[in-house]
């Protein structure tokens, strides 16, 4: 299983995530976000949401 990661979390490899469940579960239209090192993960569209390393 690959490794949910909070909003807000600093400090990530730089790429692209995209926002999944609570439970790694899918989300109704998903985003999509690439950062570079050092960039802090955006907030999700639901509490509670996390993002997953794509």
């Amino acid at each position: 299983m690959t490794k949910l990661i909070k909003p807000g979390t600093d400090n990530q490899p730089k790429g692209k995530y995209k926002e999944v469940g609570p439970q790694d579960g899918s989300v109704n239209k998903p985003r999509t976000v690439t950062i570079d090192n050092g960039d802090r993960l955006p907030p999700t569209q639901k509490p509670g949401n996390k993002w997953i390393k794509k």
